[in-house]
């Protein structure tokens, strides 16, 4: 199983990203889908999440801001963020909990992409 996570990049202050990350591999299926952010020197924290049907969880640092979504379909899951500020700079790093043919039907296993920088300053 393998998270490809794209979007991420240098943004100024007030602007939007959009993420977005695919999972791949033998894949059975897929219960929660999330992002965790990590900045430089300190522990990596809950971002968002969402299950898989549909009901969501925002730190409150992303309340009213971010939106986390997930096309079932594409085994994909997107987080849009807007009215970006400095602190929002981080590794940001997507999640699921994927179910294999390994493990079987109806166990998860957490898997983790490799992480993409956001930065946002002027």
């Amino acid at each position: 199983v393998q998270l490809q996570a794209s979007g991420g990049g240098l943004v100024q202050p007030g602007g939007s990203l959009r993420l977005g990350c695919v999972v791949s591999g033998s894949i059975l299926g897929i219960n929660h889908m999330g992002w965790w952010r990590r900045v430089e020197d300190e522990q990596r924290e809950l971002v968002a999440v969402i299950q898989s049907g549909g009901s969501v969880e925002y730190a409150d640092a992303a309340k009213g801001r971010f939106t986390i979504s997930r096309d079932n379909a594409q085994n994909s899951v997107y987080l849009q963020m807007d009215r970006l500020e400095p602190e929002d700079t981080a590794i940001y790093y997507c999640t699921a909990g994927v179910s294999t043919p390994h493990v079987g039907a109806g166990f998860f296993v957490d898997y983790w992409g490799p992480g993409t920088q956001v930065t946002v300053s002027s």
